[in-house]
């Protein structure tokens, strides 16, 4: 069997240790400590991500969503591929070196996504960018943990308690998704989404899409109301 490489180390700011890129042939890992966060082999639960989410917005004509964590890609480029010309894609990687990889050592991955027109990268926590919006987005996708809880920062844990949940449901247009990847089930996420005023739906989804694999969830969180 071919060994891991180890590519590149970055530092998470804020105190979240160390992400590490390795590559064994054309498969690349990205790792933190002894937790593989993501595998290029297995893209099928992040891209539903993205394609659950469309499901609920595909009728808005030029829709905006907000990504939260580049990683390798897979939402997206799922994204791209079912939104129209008119979307307007905003790509929150808070780790600057995770978007040099994209443009360096794993540009076979990302194709021209980094390039198309309706993508914009800001290097930013997305916490921050749900924070200044007040129904702006239609759909906010948040992949930057392996869970509902601050795995990569503590920072993190922010996101999925009652003010991260208020604030992102502002920053949705009525009828808006917040879309929330884990690699496993949480009730009590579940409940606190529904306090926050969302329609919940947790769906489970095989981590290599129709190819199997393990079963991650994403919910769909859906605002109502003005």
């Amino acid at each position: 069997m071919i060994p891991w490489e180890l590519i590149d180390t970055a530092q998470i700011p804020g105190g979240g240790g160390h992400l590490r890129l390795k590559r064994r042939g054309a498969e690349f890992s990205i790792m933190l400590g002894d937790n593989e966060l993501m595998n290029s082999r297995l893209s099928g639960s992040e891209q539903a991500l993205a394609t659950l989410s469309w499901e609920r917005i595909r009728s808005r004509p030029g829709p905006r969503v907000l990504i939260g964590g580049l990683g390798m890609g897979f939402t997206l480029r799922a994204a791209l591929a079912v939104l129209g010309p008119r979307a307007r894609v905003i790509v929150a990687e808070l780790v600057p070196a995770v978007v040099a990889w994209a443009r360096g050592p794993m540009t076979s991955l990302h194709g021209a996504s980094l390039t198309d027109p309706r993508v914009s990268i800001r290097e930013a926590d997305v916490g921050l960018l749900i924070r200044e919006a007040r129904g702006f987005y239609d759909a906010i996708l948040l992949d930057v943990d392996n869970g509902p809880d601050g795995l990569t920062r503590e920072a993190n844990d922010g996101l999925y308690q009652r003010a991260g949940l208020n604030a992102a449901r502002e920053a949705l247009r009525p009828g808006g998704v917040l879309a929330v990847w884990s690699s496993a089930p949480d009730q009590d996420f579940t409940e606190r989404l529904r306090r926050a005023g969302f329609g919940v739906e947790e769906i489970k989804v095989r981590a290599n899409g129709k190819k199997g694999g393990a079963r991650h969830v994403v919910w769909i969180a859906t605002r109502s109301g003005p």
